[in-house]
Order: C-alpha cells, then structure tokens, then sequence
C-alpha cells in the first residue's frame, strides 16, 4: 500500500537558541512517506496551483541566494518538506510576522525530516506550520484551498496573541541594542535584561513609571489644578455633575467650551466648541456614557498635539486634523463617511491603524456634531457642500520637526509635575512652532502609556524612533541589562561543574542562581528538587530580580527540545562530545552530530566572553574557532599539544601539573592550589572531579574572579551539602 502523504511525527517549539538558529523556532518532524519519491517538478499542476495560490513565494531567494531561487528549487524538483518550511514562512509574512529563517533536514529514517521555521509567536508558528501542510497537500491532490481565510485566521491569532505594535518597537529596538527580552505574560509586559539588571515595561509604562503618577493622571481636574500650580498653561475648568451644572459651568467659565469624560481616551465622548445649552447639556450626556465623570473647560481654538516625553525630552510630536466629507448631492452621510473617510488605508479598527475608522454607532459625538450642523447620518448634502465630522480623534500627523522649544519645554514640565516618566501630553494649539502662551494654546492632558503608533506610523510626516527612545531612557549606553551567565553542558560532569562554578561565584560576593539536574538553587539554597536543567529553570533564575549571575547546565536533550534559556552568555562550557548512545529518539547516531548539538552553547558565548573547552577532547577542542569570544582550554596533559599552540598565541589554559593546578596565560604559569587541600577531588562516586574542577576554574577565571577567591572555592566545596555528590549529580541524557 503507498501512502502519499504528511504526517506529523512531532512539533516542539524551541524557544530559545538551538540547532538551528539564535532565535526560537517551531521544530516539525514529518513523515512524508511514499512522497519521498515524487519531488515537486514530477507532481501535474503542483507548482502552478501553489504559486497561484501564494505568488509572493517569489521573493524567496532559498539557497539560490536570488530572488525566486525558491521557485528555481521548485522547478528542479525539491521534497514536500522543505516546500512545507517555506510555505509556513510565507504564511507568517502575510499574517503580519515577518521572518525569513527555515531549514528542512532529512533525518537517518527515509521520508522523515526535520523542519524547522522561525516563530516570533509561538502558537502562530506552529499553526502556520500545520496550515502549511494542509495546503502543500491541497496542492498536491489538487484540491481546493482558502487561502485567504487561512491568512485571515492566523492574522487573528497574532492580533490577540503577538505583542502590540508598540510593545514590538520598543522590543526591536532593544534586539537592535542587542538587550535581552523576555515576555512574563500573554499581553504586553515585557522584561529587559535579566536578573538584578532587568527593567520591565507595559506598552508605554516603565518600572519607573509609579502608581501614584498614573492615578494622577487619571484625575484630570487634579492635574489640571497641579498643572496651574506650576505655571503650565492650561484651560479653565471644572468637574460637573449634570447636564444642567454642566451649562452652568460653562456660563462661568465663558463660552465656548469643551465637554468630556474625566477618565476616557483616545478623544471618545469628547465634545468641542459649544456655544448653547442645548448642544452642552446633549455633550454632557454623551460624554457621561464614556467615562466616569463628566469635565467642562474653556475651549481653546487652535489644533490638537500629542508630545511624547521621555525622560526629560520630547521624542515626537503630532498634530489632529479635522475630519470632513464632501456631499455630492446623492449619498447620505453615512454613506460618504465610508466612501471619502473609512476607505483610506490609514484607517482601521485596530491599533496598527493611525487612523480610526469613524463608525456613527459607536461614536455618538460624530452624531452631536452633526446635529450642530442641522444633519443626521441619513442626511444628503448638496453637491460640493463640506460637512464636519470629526473635530478631534485624528492625532497622527507628524510636526517634531516644527515644535518650537518653548512648547517641549512646557510639555516636558508637565510630565515632571505628574510625575512620569514617559507621557503623552496633549495640548492645543493653533501653531505648535511658536510658544504656547504666545498665541493662548494651552496643555488639556497629561496620559500615562501613551500609544506610540501615531509616532511609528503617522498618516503623514516622517515615522520616529519612539521605540529607541524608551529603551536608551531605560538602558543608559553602554548598558546592554546582562548579568554574568555560564553555560555548562558536555558529555561527564556537567553538573558537578556548574556547583562548582557557583559555588566560587557566591564566595566573589554576588547573588547567584543554579539550575542544574539535581536542582534549583539560590545561592545554596534548594528552592526545588529533581531535573532542572531546563529551559523553564533558567527562565525562572533570569526573571528574579534578587539574581546577580546565573549558572545553567544544558544537557543534550534539553537543546534538542527546548533551546537554551538565554539568548548569550558570557562563559560556554564544554566538558566533552559524546552520549550518542543514548539520543537516538532525536536521530542523533554519532559524535559528529552530538557535535552539531553541544556547539550551540559555544555559539552564544559573547564577544567579551568565554568557552571554555576540553583540549583532552579533539570534538570539544573543535569547537574553538566558533566562539565570538575568548577560548580558555582545560587539560590534564600539561604537555598537551593543543594547549601547547593555544598558549603560543597568548591564549589561557587551565592546567593539571603534577600535584598542582596551574593556570597558564601565554608562556607564564602560575600556580592556583595543591590538589592535596581538595580532598573532595577523591571522593568516592563523584565523575571526573579533576577534569570538573579544571573547567570549573577556566569558566571562574574568565569571569574576573580572582584567583585567592577560586582557590579558596577548591579548597571549601562540599559535594555532599550540595546534591552534586553520588547517582542524582548527573540524570541528564549528556
């Protein structure tokens, strides 16, 4: 019996460094049976149906290295695999997440491969992957497919699972920065850095951004009131409690006046230039149904501004325009809206739109300004008659370049009066380039979580780097958030290496964390029992802000199916290549590609860190020209003949001697410990307790420790009181 088909053997997602790449990716084994015999150019009508059906799969240049190098694969013939990886990218791109990375290799089975496509989402990858092979089978049966419907449910995937567009620009540009960020929920709150180092941000709030600031700013009439105490220029007004005091506030104040909610945004319920009673009381009414409490104050003519302050400057600048659409003696207002109004692109009625769509039944202020006009929606304008929709709500046209520095400097005072850190601080004005006090302008609002869209993607004027701007206000230069981290993985003692490295960092006077497979440690306290040399550990140690440096085992198996927990390190280690033996669900057979797995702890090292290496291991020692940083090797052959050509380019080594323990820069020894005050070195069911203390010490050495407080580690570690003594030191595959 044949059997033409996909199937799925397993799917994981690696979320953090592995085999294929730095970045998380959904890992798919697939089977795709008797399909092994039929590649893509001997398939009827295959490549056709699947390019009409994505015909952007021409911009993939595959290993071609040119633009449609993919269909070039495709004509040549290439398996349903590696078509599924590329088809899943492509899925992705047009959901909105872009990338670009995949691989499909096939594995010692016939017809199983391993795919592998990168997944900024990890949910929304594997989805795309699945989608992937129903349509790569649709187009291979000659069925029909959805396509569009497929994109328009993983766009809905990403809209409610992949981060905001603005929570995105502040990620990118600390990926840009090259500082590490971990996501602590499913909506928008963000971590940066690890450990004591991390910051952590809400969409537009910070850590630094206090509760009290943020309620302040809810209260509209409490910051208006602090704002005048300041000297900040702001319009007078006051909170009203019904429709009747609401016209007798405006008769105090003077007209015209603005109604609004106390506590609403994005200019809903917000009602401007009212001169009667009847038009006040009926904003009053529609100003109650979006907030909590209802606001009269002085109107002042001029445009509407959002300033975004960080720190102690403004970053960006836009101006509102009103909204109008031009009768044409046939449609209703209703209609034209949706034709001169909600058809521009900017538009839409998500955030990743500049521009809201103007939806009558859900904005009853766009009603109430055109009553004021003697309209309704059904109404029909004369040809060429304008009519105005929306006075406000329209803040997305970029005037950075035009904002005159008394009007920042006002701005920026306003954030410091409220207390936050990052604002949006709205004003109006009827020219932004000249002073504020200058032309009666005044500030209206002061907001907490600002959104940054407006600034990313304005409906007009040049995008800001409003993304950049919060990270360098969190992350001064020159501080990228790290916290020393040391990896450790290899074929023996791994475990017992990692105790060994954090015991010597915790007498260097830091804080430190250990995730290891014997257990969770803070400082040398176990907090958890059992395997956790695991990516779940090791995120757990990276998000507590009490941790100073971090020491992770990573076996085999856990790169192969969960990734390393840490985007980089400062210090790899390699006890040796092997294990083999016992990795065969993986499809791993031999030393060679044990190799390809354990160098991923050497390809994250740091440029200004180190790997530390086994020279006694040829695998191991292979992998020195992988490192972005420094190699220090570890040897029990003091005559070592990779050590020997490593020390005479000026290279370390930690060396074996004797009754000694050497350290060994270039051609100068210098002599750390006597093995004789190491009496644990001998101790009965502990794996290679030399070579681990050998590795244990190059790792300590290239984190500045100094070399009394490393000998003073050798000579106190207790294996017994740390769990890395006897069967639990080591329950990893390698």
């Amino acid at each position: 019996m044949t059997t033409k088909d996909i199937k799925f053997l397993r799917v994981t997602p690696l979320r953090g460094p592995n085999i294929w790449t730095y970045r998380p990716v959904i890992e798919a084994w697939v089977d795709i049976g008797d399909l092994e015999d039929s590649p893509s150019n001997t398939l009827p009508g295959f490549i056709e149906r699947l390019v009409s059906w994505l015909p952007s799969l021409v911009e993939h240049r595959c290993s071609v290295g040119k633009r449609g190098g993919f269909l070039e694969r495709l004509r040549e013939g290439t398996w349903p695999a590696h078509i599924m990886e590329h088809v899943a990218i492509e899925l992705q791109n047009l959901a909105g997440l872009q990338t670009g990375f995949g691989k499909a290799r096939q594995t010692s089975v016939r017809g199983v491969y391993k795919v592998a496509v990168r997944a900024r989402n990890a949910e929304v990858g594997r989805a795309a992957v699945e989608a992937a092979r129903d349509l790569v089978m649709a187009a291979i049966d000659n069925r029909p497919f959805d396509v569009p419907a497929t994109v328009a449910r993983l766009k809905e995937m990403v809209d409610s699972r992949h981060l905001g567009p603005s929570t995105s620009a502040i990620v990118d540009a600390a990926t840009k920065r090259r500082i590490p960020w971990l996501r602590l929920n499913d909506g928008n709150l963000v971590q940066f850095g690890y450990g004591a180092r991390q910051r952590r941000i809400w969409t537009a709030e910070t850590d630094r951004t206090s509760a009290i600031a943020e309620s302040i700013s809810r209260d509209k009439d409490l910051t208006k009131r602090l704002l005048a105490a300041c000297g900040v220029p702001i319009p007078e007004g006051r909170i009203v409690a019904s429709a009747e005091d609401a016209w007798e506030a405006a008769q105090a104040i003077g007209l015209p006046v603005v109604v609004k909610p106390v506590d609403a945004n994005h200019g809903r319920g917000v009602s401007l230039d009212l001169t009667t009673r009847e038009d006040v009381e009926a904003a009053f009414h529609v100003a109650l149904r979006e907030g909590s409490e209802v606001m009269v104050e002085r109107f002042v003519r001029g445009n509407e501004h959002r300033l975004l302050v960080v720190g102690d400057r403004v970053v960006a600048a836009a101006k509102g325009e009103e909204a109008w659409v031009t009768g044409d003696g046939r449609s209703t207002i209703a209609e034209l809206i949706d034709a001169q109004l909600n058809t521009d692109p900017r538009r839409g009625t998500t955030e990743d739109f500049p521009l809201n769509k103007i939806l009558l039944n859900e904005d009853p202020a766009v009603v109430l300004e055109l009553e004021r006009q003697g309209f309704e929606p059904a109404s029909v304008p004369a040809a060429g008659q304008a009519v105005l929709i929306q006075r406000n709500g329209n803040v997305a046209f970029d005037v950075t370049d035009e904002m005159h520095p008394e009007v920042a400097a006002a701005a920026c005072l306003a954030a410091r009066v409220v207390g936050l850190d990052i604002a949006g601080v709205d004003l109006v004005a009827k020219d932004i380039a000249r002073p504020l006090e200058e032309q009666g302008g005044a500030i209206v609002e002061v907001n907490a979580g600002p959104g940054l869209l407006m600034h990313l993607k304005p409906a007009a004027g040049k995008p800001r780097p409003v993304g950049q701007a919060i990270v360098d206000h969190l992350f001064p230069p020159g501080d990228d958030g790290r916290i020393p981290i040391v990896g450790v993985t290899g074929r023996d003692g791994a475990c017992l290496v990692a105790h060994l490295i954090a015991w010597g960092v915790h007498l260097s006077g830091s804080r430190v964390g250990l995730a290891c497979s014997d257990g969770l440690y803070l400082d040398r306290r176990r907090i958890e029992k059992g395997n956790c040399a695991t990516w779940e550990a090791g995120e757990r140690l990276l998000m507590n802000r009490t941790v100073e440096a971090v020491v992770l085992e990573n076996g085999a198996e856990t790169i192969l199916s969960q990734g390393l927990a840490y985007d980089r390190c400062r210090v790899g280690v390699v006890t040796g290549v092997g294990g083999e033996d016992r990795l065969g669900e993986y499809y791993i057979h031999d030393a060679e590609q044990v190799f390809n797995v354990l160098r991923t702890q050497v390809d994250v090292v740091l440029p200004n860190g180190a790997a530390v290496l086994n020279a006694d291991d040829p695998l191991a020692a292979r992998m020195a020209p992988l490192c972005d940083g420094e190699v220090i090797f570890f040897s029990l052959d003091e005559a070592s003949p990779v050590v020997a050509r490593h020390r005479a380019q000026g290279g370390r080594a930690v060396l074996a001697c004797g009754a000694r323990i050497v350290l060994a820069a270039g051609q100068e020894d210098t002599s750390l410990v006597r093995l004789a005050v190491c009496p644990w070195i001998r101790a009965a069911g502990l794996p290679a307790p030399l070579p681990a203390a050998l590795a244990a010490i190059g790792a300590l050495w290239a984190l500045d420790v100094a070399a009394d407080v490393i000998a003073a580690g050798l000579e106190t570690f207790e294996p017994d009181q740390t769990g890395a003594l006897g069967a639990g030191m080591s329950n990893q595959k390698t």
